[in-house]
């Protein structure tokens, strides 16, 4: 009987990643449910269009989980663009991050039920993915009277709309659990803009960059960004260990090459004015091949090969989301004619000065990338298409109901500021919490302290340094990407402590904490708790 009910079980998370149902046409009609045991599957269409699945299992215990998921892009990318090629524009719901079905078997497994949109649009959607959401859980109650709790939990953008709606509607939430969770648009797309300006202003000015065309010429234009991205990223990664310039480099870029900088050096420089981690995928700027690179390497190659891995993705971000957003507010959105790079880097060019390869050299990239400088033309946003941009939903950081936050500490997509961010506003709530109770108990003579809500989850990168090396002392990037590293890069472990976390905290409004907490972090593998760790905030708060 234990058997059939775990194939059963297993059976039945499968679906959440390869379901194929009939989905009503009519848009805010009912739910259509399959009456199957042991999971009842649903499916139905909010007002807006967005399209929903619902799983419940026959022991539902009155909890759901509404799941967020993340930013997918708006347009389709071909097939023969790497790492990204042949993805659709597509709404598919998603109830589990990722179809993960070691998480639905354990939320089915406790009595709960999972629920999720696949959004009216894709790309930049929390305005109107919080209200999706909203109807979502009044659709789940009507169907399944027996709710008594919701959780709600999502990743990237999915993070920020959880977020998005806690701060909103927390009498809607009885905990939430943003992961790998994004900054405020604005943030998102300096920090990527800024990544993106400077490999054209230096690599290759032929790239457009922004003030994207509409439709489809605009979304050819994207795609022809891409493909050069991808071009001069692979032309750099090929200059380590030439120290030749890329040949679609700008007139600047070429002065500098003139002046004998390596073109791995303003690599690392605009990574580190845009805030882009220094640690990767497969380089730890730790660790060194044994030899004479032992620790060369590490000083003046490895942060330049992290910007190499992060970059490419950022730039590609900030391409795709950029076209998004301009399309959303009718103009260029992104602005640097007032920033200053060099004050972005006051702490950043001494702690890798030997990878920028010295004063004279960082001196003479930040002259290249002034504003003062006419070969490095800065780029100024239509103001009615900024003043749309910051119109749209933006987090305060502001907790209403218990949260856990998890995110790589070396994410570059998302970076960790977009949770330490969070996790600063919280400390001076939670400060104002307890001047309250302390001026209350002068009144009632009884002091009661406020409750802790917040719980952050820093996933670490190892250690001990995490770049492998060939007999020869080169690289190895064809393993799997470290702890801590890429984007949203979680193991099943972890999503399921953070589950577990949500739901308890739920049902005793109090979230885990001491040594228990610190030790499943660690099982769970490399996920830390501590009040000490800070993780520096996106580069658009440095005024």
């Amino acid at each position: 009987m234990r058997r059939q009910r775990l194939v059963a079980f297993f059976s039945a998370t499968a679906l959440v990643t390869g379901i194929i149902v009939s989905i009503p046409v009519a848009a805010n009609a009912a739910p259509a449910c399959d009456g199957n045991s042991p999971i009842e599957s649903c499916v139905g269409v909010t007002s807006d269009g967005a399209p929903y699945s619902m799983m419940v299992p026959a022991n539902f215990n009155g909890t759901v989980a509404l799941y967020s998921h993340g930013y997918r892009y708006n347009i389709d990318i071909p097939v023969g663009i790497p790492l990204i090629g042949g993805r659709k524009v597509t709404n598919t719901p998603e109830p589990v991050p990722d179809g993960n079905a070691a998480v639905a078997q354990y939320l089915f497994s406790q009595g709960i039920a999972v629920v999720g949109s696949g959004f009216a649009r894709q790309g930049w959607n929390a305005d109107s993915a919080i209200k999706t959401n909203v109807e979502l859980i009044g659709v789940f109650k009507a169907q399944f009277p027996k709710t008594k709790k919701v959780v709600a939990w999502g990743s990237s953008l999915g993070g920020f709309i959880t977020q998005g709606l806690a701060e909103k509607y927390p009498n809607l939430i009885s905990a939430a659990a943003p992961m790998c969770m994004a900054d405020n648009v604005a943030a998102e797309l300096t920090m990527a803009g800024d990544f993106l300006w400077g490999l054209k202003t230096l690599f290759d000015p032929s790239i457009k960059g922004g003030n994207y065309s509409a439709g489809a010429a605009g979304n050819g234009e994207a795609i022809t960004d891409i493909v050069k991205i991808f071009t001069v990223m692979g032309k750099l990664q090929a200059s380590l260990s030439t120290n030749a310039w890329p040949d679609t480099s700008s007139a600047t870029g070429k002065a500098l090459a003139a002046g004998g900088i390596p073109p791995r050096s303003a690599l690392l420089l605009l990574g580190l004015m845009s805030g882009i981690p220094t640690q990767s995928a497969h380089f730890d700027s730790v660790s060194g091949p044994p030899g004479a690179l032992k620790l060369s390497f590490p000083l003046a190659l490895s942060p330049a090969l992290a910007i190499l891995e992060n970059g490419t993705s950022a730039a590609i971000l900030a391409v795709l989301a950029t076209q998004d957003v301009e399309l959303q507010t009718g103009g260029v959105t992104f602005d640097n004619s007032k920033t200053d790079y060099a004050t972005r880097i006051e702490n950043e060019q001494v702690i890798f000065n030997a990878a920028l390869s010295g004063n004279t050299a960082i001196g003479a990239l930040l002259g290249a990338l002034s504003a003062a400088n006419p070969g490095s033309p800065r780029i100024v946003g239509n103001s009615a298409a900024t003043t749309k941009l910051m119109a749209l939903h933006s987090n305060t950081g502001k907790i209403n109901v218990p949260t856990i936050l998890m995110t790589g500490v070396a994410d570059p997509i998302t970076p960790a500021g977009a949770s330490q961010r969070i996790v600063d506003a919280y400390a001076e709530q939670f400060a104002n919490d307890k001047l309250a109770a302390f001026a209350a108990y002068k009144t009632t003579k009884r002091y009661v302290p406020p409750v802790n809500k917040l719980l952050m989850l820093w996933n670490m990168t190892p250690s001990k340094g995490y770049t492998t090396f060939t007999d020869a002392g080169s690289p190895i990037t064809t393993i799997p990407a470290a702890s801590g590293t890429n984007h949203c890069n979680f193991t099943s472990a972890q999503l399921i402590l953070v589950a577990k976390s949500m739901i308890s905290a739920s049902q005793t409004g109090k979230l885990p904490s001491g040594g228990g907490i610190v030790t499943a972090g660690r099982r769970a593998g490399n996920l830390v708790v501590d009040a000490l760790f800070r993780a520096p905030l996106l580069k658009y708060y440095d005024h």
